[in-house]
């Protein structure tokens, strides 16, 4: 081991996994996953999919989840910054619907696992950024569900500016309310 440091948060499951940067004059070299460094943490997920996104400030996605085919998600920016939130919805958890929000960037080079069973969004905070995730299941078309970025039920304090004009996709604007969609909460 000893590539990667990985931070427990308040919430169980959710990790803030930090790899070793190695540079020198030309720059650096990381290893961004190495199953077995993860494996060593306790982290032995397997991960079927990877994705990436590009997006402007002020883009605001999520907060989505899997209903059927819940995914774990190992998430990091590759370009700029973003704050990344994730949602516990895991019923019987003592912190579902409970939040958590974590400042990932090109500079911190920080990842976030987000375990199955948590709805995850992110805000860009930069001009720009690119996103990438690993996933543990494959994204099944009609199985997303949402939670509203500002239910007041679930209470994400994202870092919103005077500058930034939000941006969301057609769906994320119509998601149920979390009590409607999780009323034994």
């Amino acid at each position: 081991m000893g590539q990667i440091t990985v931070e427990t948060c308040e919430i169980e499951g959710l990790k803030i996994i930090t790899p070793a940067v190695h540079g020198d004059s030309r720059g650096y070299f990381m290893e961004t996953y190495n199953f077995n460094d993860f494996k060593e943490a306790g982290i032995d997920t397997v991960f079927v999919q990877d994705n990436q996104s590009a997006s402007k400030k002020g883009v605001l996605r999520g907060l989505h989840f899997q209903i059927n085919h819940p995914q774990t998600k190992l998430v990091r920016a590759i370009k700029g910054e973003v704050y990344d939130v994730a949602v516990d919805l895991r019923k019987g958890s003592a912190t579902f619907g409970k939040w958590k929000g974590v400042l990932l960037s090109e500079e911190n080079k920080k990842q976030f696992l987000v375990p199955a069973g948590f709805a995850h969004g992110f805000l860009v905070l930069s001009d720009y950024a690119e996103f990438c995730y690993k996933c543990s299941d494959f994204y099944t078309p009609g199985d997303e569900g949402g939670i509203m970025y500002n239910d007041p039920d679930v209470g994400v304090e994202w870092p919103i500016t005077d500058d930034m004009e939000l941006t969301f996709s057609e769906r994320d604007k119509v998601w149920a309310p979390f009590k409607e969609q999780f009323p034994d909460r």
